[in-house]
């Protein structure tokens, strides 16, 4: 097949986590043998933010680092979708483009069709900005991808989407895997973006206090961190550095003994059933975890097998403690979050699902994808008919 894809951003993943799963998912494609084409705006947000902090260097490390990865940059103003979606098989529109693109593509999908069109939701505005969800026109497309089941449902109560499907999100197990001849250096480390005070509390309760109470060699990695977050760290004794390229979380995580997962309060409040990117890519790298408070209400995981769980904070103070103490604790429940990751939550798995999902479409897909010239001249053919 021919996939089109319009997302925020495949180069840069600076405070943008759904380029993490978007770079596993089209390796996955190309892999398959399918061709696919990632669409992104030539002035994105992350990208400016990425390049205005480390200049042109990490986009060459990217380069590098993904080298079958490409993405065409474009001007919204100047789009040209003919010439983009000629010869598409399958169109994916991530819920981070805006939504006057969102509706050109459904409108070009209702008057061209001969693809299929889906919307792939990663974001919990449908819960806590659904007035900025029901400004996107989906009359044109063919259903929803989103990235929990109570996501899924919402579209289909409120009638924003005719069709929906759960798509969770994955690890990329041909880059999150254990590294075991790296070096330890520590104890604890987080990787995760400061988050507009949506885990402010829970920071300081499940991350910063553990550590300060029990003396621990730890580091955080993220961005956006305010100079009250970073005084809280060195407060703590926590080492800070900075934006970390997801292509060197393995590197990093093989380099302590443990990692934490806080996720935000609108996953845990409104959004039960679905964790952060982060759990799937840390429990593929061979790493013990232990989770704050979330209700795994679609049993994606076994708590207290896979990860543990810490109710409040002298719990997880606990339970860090312990699998510190207790290395063959500790490498049980790696193996055992590892196994499920390998099992049902590798992109493979969700490629499988896309495939799926484009059955029941109606789209082959086995189909060919047509050579890009042929795709050319298949618009100029289009024109020239009116």
């Amino acid at each position: 097949m021919r996939i089109v894809m319009f997302y925020h951003s495949l180069v840069s993943d600076w405070n943008h986590g759904n380029a993490h799963l978007l770079r596993g998912i089209v390796r996955e494609l190309q892999a398959r043998g399918h061709r696919v084409d990632v669409y992104e705006p030539r002035d994105g947000w992350s990208l400016r933010h990425l390049v205005a902090a480390h200049g042109q260097r990490p986009l060459r490390e990217f380069r590098r680092a993904f080298p079958t990865l490409r993405s065409t940059a474009y001007d919204e103003e100047t789009l040209d979708l003919r010439r983009a979606l000629a010869g598409a098989d399958l169109v994916i529109v991530h819920e981070w483009n805006s939504p006057r693109l969102v509706h050109r593509i459904g409108a070009h999908h209702r008057r061209a069709g001969g693809y299929g069109l889906l919307f792939h939701d990663t974001h919990h505005r449908s819960v806590t900005a659904p007035q900025q969800m029901a400004d996107y026109d989906l009359s044109g497309y063919d259903g929803v991808l989103a990235f929990g089941r109570v996501v899924r449902d919402l579209y289909l109560a409120q009638r924003w989407a005719r069709r929906a499907w759960t798509w969770h999100e994955a690890a990329d197990v041909r880059l999150f895997r254990p590294l075991p001849c790296i070096e330890r250096e520590g104890d604890v480390v987080w990787i995760g973006n400061w988050g507009d005070d949506e885990r402010t509390r829970e920071l300081n309760e499940y991350l910063f206090e553990p550590v300060r109470a029990l003396g621990l060699r730890a580091r955080v990695h993220g961005v956006r961190y305010p100079p009250e977050a970073l005084r809280a760290l060195r407060e703590s004794g926590i080492e800070y550095t900075g934006w970390l390229p997801n292509y060197r979380v393995p590197h990093v995580l093989a380099r302590f003994a443990l990692t934490v997962h806080v996720p935000r309060r609108p996953y845990v409040e409104r959004l039960p059933g679905i964790p952060t990117i982060r759990v799937f890519e840390a429990l593929a790298c061979g790493i013990p975890l232990v989770s704050a408070p979330w209700r795994d209400a679609e049993g994606l995981f076994r708590p207290g097998t896979d990860y543990l769980v810490a109710r409040d904070g002298r719990e997880m103070q606990e339970h860090l403690a312990h699998l510190l103490a207790d290395r063959p604790a500790a490498e049980a429940l790696a193996r055992a979050g590892r196994e499920t990751i390998l099992a049902r939550h590798t992109c493979a798995h969700r490629v499988d699902e896309l495939l799926a999902t484009c059955g029941e479409l109606g789209l082959d897909a086995a189909a060919p994808p047509i050579p890009a010239d042929a795709a050319v001249n298949q618009v100029a053919e289009e024109a020239a008919d009116g």
